[in-house]
């Protein structure tokens, strides 16, 4: 189609991976592209961020806006629609975007995260906003002052989780299916320990939701008994149960998933399976440690990557197109003309 956009590398994404692949590819002076409706990924819903090298104390969603304005101060467009299919025609891939945007491109840098897990218990999705939440550092302001809320998870999300949630709520409950914490950072599960209105079920999972469409949630049913009683009252429930990559793109590819993890597998170049295609970020099996530092990392490289790659099938390019006309003239000259 004629309007169809071209371009050199198209990033998929508008996290910590995405922003960091579009500053370097921008700066390769190659032409480049951002597709994603979501803005910041998990770093811009993540609170307070104390561990990046340079920032010891900034929000997550400032953070991610200092990656863009980087991104923006290169003139890097961004198309806020997510991708929805990506098809191979030679060296070229033909990508379309929700909103039906098509773009012809050389490479594309999958950074596209995750998806947060969900509890699958009937009117979890109409109960989200009337009690039910997935982000412990955007809603839990909402219970300053509430009698009781609740924390689904073992991993560092869910502790960091019940230890905000104590400075609002009255009581915490921390509901692990386990049998002990061994996921998160040992000075999480420290600081936990020390916070006082915090309780953990150990070896329990919420097995069905209490309330009603006009109440919303008003608490949960347990699978082991807590204090004699198998419900909760509690005001809010926070599942901080982990995230699984997001694998339709890649699964549409073809692109290779370490079976261990279920994550899209890299090399150290972040080259996935397939020539031209890269990933970046919590969607890789690069790295077990799952950070704004590294998923920014892990986009630098894939765009040093998908940048080498587009120099080398633009001088293949080339090399055809100059050796077209030694070709057309192959039959009519003596063996080895040059034509010149």
């Amino acid at each position: 189609m004629s309007d169809t956009k071209q371009i050199d590398v198209l990033i998929a994404g508008q996290g910590a991976a995405a922003f960091a692949a579009g500053l370097y590819s921008s700066r390769y002076q190659v032409n480049t592209l951002i597709a994603s409706e979501q803005f910041g990924g998990e770093t811009a819903i993540g609170g307070t961020i104390e561990n990046y090298p340079g920032q010891p104390d900034i929000d997550g969603f400032d953070l991610m806006m200092k990656f863009k304005e980087q991104v923006d101060n290169l003139e890097t467009p961004t198309v806020y629609s997510n991708l929805k299919s990506v098809t191979r025609n030679g060296d070229v891939f033909r990508a379309v975007l929700e909103d039906g945007t098509e773009i012809d491109t050389i490479s594309v840098i999958l950074a596209v995260g995750r998806e947060r897990r969900k509890l699958g218990l009937p009117e979890e999705e109409a109960w989200t906003g009337k009690g039910v939440s997935y982000c412990s550092t955007c809603d839990a302001p909402l219970y300053r002052n509430k009698a009781a809320a609740a924390v689904v998870g073992g991993g560092n999300a869910a502790v960091e989780g019940a230890i905000l949630l104590a400075k609002y709520a009255a009581n915490v409950y921390l509901i692990y299916r386990r049998d002990k914490l061994t996921r998160p950072e040992p000075i999480m599960v420290k600081i936990l320990e020390q916070t006082e209105n915090v309780k953990v079920l150990y070896n329990t999972e919420v097995t069905s939701l209490l309330g009603s469409d006009e109440t919303g949630l008003t608490g949960v049913r347990l699978s082991k008994a807590w204090e004699g009683k198998d419900e909760l009252t509690i005001d809010g429930l926070f599942v901080e149960a982990g995230a699984d990559p997001r694998l339709e793109i890649p699964n549409q590819l073809g692109l290779e998933i370490n079976p261990q993890t279920g994550e899209v597998h890299v090399d150290k170049g972040l080259n996935t399976s397939v020539r031209g295609i890269y990933a970046a970020g919590d969607l890789t099996d690069g790295t077990d440690l799952k950070q704004t530092i590294t998923a920014a990392s892990q986009g630098a490289i894939a765009a040093l990557s998908a940048y080498q790659h587009v120099m080398e099938v633009k001088s293949s390019w080339q090399d055809a197109k100059e050796a077209e006309p030694a070709v057309a003239s192959a039959g009519s000259g003596p063996a080895g003309a040059s034509g010149d």
